[in-house]
């Protein structure tokens, strides 16, 4: 009977998961911009959808003392971009970290990685009031990370990049799904489909005595509303799809309300500032650019099982 239990306990072990590695994998050819892990793109932002897993890999989220503030943009190993209205004066570095790789907020997937920050660079036209130009931070992380299947750059559009209006771009972010209501648990990161509106033209759209949309700004919306980013989406990303690849074109900056009726949505123009960025940055680049991407993968092992087997067989052929 003893070796009877002896099999029966052998037998278990061979219903566990297999064994596994460490991380192993390879590097492979992709570039900026690149949905690597899948190309569905479908339309809370309000009146937006769920986003797939790997759908948007350059979205990070900003953190305050670990708390979500605002959404960001990878741009190379080293660098993100965000909103210049999600710091506010005096504050401390050292509070803040870069979340990339998560779907569902404060799940923390193997594949995520949560980077402090070693600077916050503002851009020196932010008053600190809604409306202003030069809404715009560059975010240096604390060490160069490596890119992954989970987690890209978006490209920097050059000037010749046609993005105008009724151009089809999208928005995501973990922001309120409407005026006042946050994003409900687990939190899973937002996106929505919005055509461009040049500065001009959304200018007289939006007729505001207080704001102007000034040249350096772009807006993205539709005249019956509906559809818009909102309350902690700020900072994150508007990006236009060209030449099979994601142009980072706007940073969520201000709105009057959230996607009410002839109210677009008005964005940093991320081309508008490339001087600044250049001047900072020295890894950055624009247009479509190739990189190597580190693609991961979980091996198996069946060692353990195949023993466990023999010694089950072992176990019952003795029992008798």
């Amino acid at each position: 009977m003893e070796q009877l239990g002896t099999a029966w306990l052998l037998l278990l072990l061979l219903l566990l998961p297999p064994a596994t590695k460490g991380e192993e994998g390879h590097w492979i050819s992709s570039g900026c911009g690149q949905q690597i892990l899948t190309n569905q793109v479908n339309e809370r932002i309000v009146g937006g959808k769920n986003a797939h897993a790997g759908a948007w890999p350059w979205q990070a989220s900003l953190r305050q003392n670990k708390n979500h503030i605002c959404g960001a943009t990878l741009i190379s190993h080293s660098w993100a971009l965000t909103a210049a209205h999600c710091f506010h004066q005096p504050f401390q570095v050292s509070q803040f970290q870069v979340v990339l790789g998560e779907l569902q907020l404060f799940s923390t997937p193997g594949q995520s990685i949560s980077s402090p920050l070693s600077q916050v660079i503002l851009h020196p036209d932010y008053s600190g009031v809604d409306g202003s130009t030069g809404d715009i931070a560059l975010l240096k992380l604390a060490q160069p990370l490596k890119f992954s299947t989970w987690i890209l750059p978006a490209c920097l559009p050059e000037a010749s990049n046609p993005f105008h209006t009724n151009s089809t771009c999208s928005v995501t972010g973990w922001g309120h799904v409407k005026e006042g209501v946050q994003l409900p648990k687990p939190y899973p990161l937002q996106e929505a489909k919005l055509p461009l509106i040049e500065a001009a033209e959304c200018n007289k759209i939006l007729n505001s005595d207080r704001h102007e949309v000034t040249n350096k700004m772009i807006c993205a919306g539709y005249m019956n509303g509906g559809v818009d980013s909102c309350q902690g989406d700020s900072g994150g990303p508007l990006v236009c799809p060209y030449e099979d690849s994601w142009f980072l074109v706007g940073i969520v900056s201000w709105g009057i309300g959230c996607a009410q009726p002839g109210k677009p949505g008005v964005y940093t123009l991320v081309s508008a500032y490339r001087d600044w960025i250049q001047r900072h940055t020295s890894e950055v680049q624009w247009g479509n650019y190739s990189i190597k991407v580190w693609n991961a993968a979980v091996t198996q092992t069946h060692g353990p099982h195949l023993i466990s087997l023999l010694l089950v067989l072992w176990g019952l052929a003795n029992s008798y």
